[in-house]
């Protein structure tokens, strides 16, 4: 899981309804606060008690948490709603972090497409960007990191598309037999984009466990006692051929095929062909016009 943890730039973590992937991203989330990276929150789907349970005393004093869904569009009027509504929340989180690396979670970037124009949202992704990287002085890509929950079954091809285009990797999250797969795209500048599968588990303390490969239980093992099959037993045609047809189509020269013949008949001079020429003689309902002789053809 190294690789994951080496993500750089915007990440979208693409789960679904079978494989939740909040657990990823609180597990990243824990991993750049234990490397010292400053750590920005904006919590939207979930309260930030929920979001911050799991997470060590130690862990909890390092996040910056952005909340906006106590009171999305202060209602309140406590004070403590975020001025502007999700997208000043964006840029207040660049704002506020200091020159260095940064990894900024998104909880989620589904509620904000839900509610934003998908237009709006990428101009603050990449705004975002360039921000931070006149602020640290260095490549936005190697400062900041981007971790965009994204429910993939809420959204249709168009958003989806567009926030694909901006992001420098795609995680999509599935299994099989209670173990979570990783699909991990991810795209370099002047390379090719490499595809990685990774199976692993996110512990109780928050912590990833990276499996070698499937469960074993999950890996089909033939029957020993199950008799074999000839799938083309209950063919309406044969598939193969006795000997004598196989003779028959072995000694079949082809037309197309430049055999031993042809070739001596093309070098051995002969006499030439007589010139060949075509009669044609008009018909009375003939329409010919020197100029235009394709214009029976309606071209």
């Amino acid at each position: 899981m190294e690789s994951v943890l080496a993500l750089r730039g915007l990440v979208l973590l693409r789960d679904s309804v079978e494989w939740e992937g909040r657990s990823l991203l609180k597990a990243l989330i824990k991993k750049a606060a234990l490397g010292g990276e400053q750590v920005h929150i904006l919590g939207c789907e979930v309260s930030e008690e929920e979001f911050r349970a799991g997470f060590d005393s130690s862990i909890n004093s390092r996040l910056v948490y952005y909340d906006l869904f106590r009171d999305p569009l202060n209602w309140a009027q406590t004070g403590e709603a975020l001025p502007g509504g999700p997208l000043g929340a964006l840029q207040a989180m660049c704002e506020r972090t200091d020159p260095g690396p940064v990894t900024v979670a998104l909880d989620s970037l589904s509620w904000l497409l839900l509610r934003l124009p998908c237009a709006a949202l990428c101009q603050a992704l990449c705004a975002m960007s360039r921000q931070h990287a006149c602020r640290g002085g260095g490549p936005a890509a190697e400062q900041l990191c981007v971790l965009g929950l994204l429910h993939r079954e809420l959204h249709g091809p168009g958003p989806m598309g567009a926030l694909s285009s901006l992001a420098q990797a795609e995680v999509t999250l599935s299994g099989t037999a209670g173990q979570a797969s990783a699909h991990m795209l991810r795209r370099r500048p002047r390379q090719r984009p490499t595809l990685e599968t990774l199976w692993f588990s996110v512990l109780p303390d928050l912590s990833l466990d990276l499996q070698g490969g499937p469960p074993l239980e999950s890996q089909p093992h033939p029957d020993p006692h199950t008799p074999q099959v000839d799938p083309a037993s209950h063919l309406t045609f044969n598939l193969h051929l006795s000997k004598r047809e196989r003779e028959a189509k072995d000694s079949l020269t082809l037309p197309f095929q430049f055999s031993s013949e042809k070739q001596q008949a093309l070098l051995r001079p002969g006499p030439s062909p007589a010139t060949s020429r075509i009669f044609y003689e008009p018909d009375a309902f003939d329409d010919l016009d020197p100029e235009d002789p394709d214009g029976d053809l309606d071209v």
